[in-house]
């Protein structure tokens, strides 16, 4: 069944609402679905997640949902719009278009986005080795990149080395914590420096293109992205042993 959203008044004319009931708006979706299980309850409730992170279980018959608290201040609409993303989820069905359309359009607005990174800064913590690596220092290939390819325009974020070495995670930019972390993995004699080079210039180029909405989805990798990551200058090669180097 699809979602029907609910058609709210101008935001001049609206006036406060008490926050709706968790629970009793996901028992709502839930039975609009009409979804085919035995459940004996659903309980809902906010939870302070370091970020928008929302979370769902299905034991014993028991429905339980944790919605991050960023969207306490969401209108009913939002709220349900989620819903029965979670609950299909758990249950196996398509959420509508419209209620993921409606969800992402409410989590892309500047002043939730801001209401995000301030969670993820504020309960979430960020652990990094120092930039200086034993081969690489990753500071000193950010503002040299930086002054080649940004003309200089890019703020300089926190950057450091993974605690872990992964092959699979090279780089991260993480928006809400203003920070670029490089796998340690890369910090070796055996990995030549243009390498490490492209992971540091990839994730600067998300601070460049944003992620962006299309529809409803969230494109990481914009075509103006893509454009400027084959301006690196050992791109085709870099891509290549990136490849080689997950492998």
């Amino acid at each position: 069944m699809s979602f029907t959203p609910v058609i709210e008044q101008p935001e001049q004319m609206a006036l406060p609402l008490a926050q709706p009931d968790l629970s009793e708006v996901f028992r709502r979706v839930f039975d609009r679905l009409r979804i085919k299980s035995p459940v004996v309850s659903i309980g809902a409730g906010f939870h302070p997640f370091a970020g928008l992170r929302s979370t769902i279980n299905l034991r014993n018959g028991e429905v339980r949902a944790r919605v991050s608290d960023v969207l306490a201040e969401a209108s009913p609409v939002v709220l349900e719009a989620l819903a029965e993303i979670l609950l299909a989820r758990i249950f196996r069905r398509r959420p509508s278009r419209e209620a993921r359309e409606c969800y992402l359009a409410y989590t892309f607005r500047p002043v939730v986005r801001s209401r995000i990174d301030a969670a993820r800064r504020e309960r979430g913590s960020k652990r990094l080795l120092p930039a200086r690596g034993r081969c690489y220092d990753l500071e000193e290939i950010f503002r040299r990149l930086n002054r080649r390819l940004f003309h200089d325009q890019l703020p300089m974020p926190r950057l450091g080395w993974s605690r872990k070495r992964s092959r699979t995670l090279l780089g991260h930019y993480d928006s809400g914590h203003a920070t670029i972390s490089v796998s340690r993995t890369l910090d070796s004699p055996s990995v030549p420096r243009y390498l490490a080079e492209y992971v540091v210039y990839h994730e600067m180029l998300h601070m460049r293109f944003p992620v962006e909405r299309r529809g409803h989805r969230r494109v990481m990798h914009s075509r103006e992205f893509r454009e400027a990551e084959k301006k690196f200058p050992k791109y085709e090669l870099a891509c290549r042993q990136i490849k080689h180097f997950c492998a």
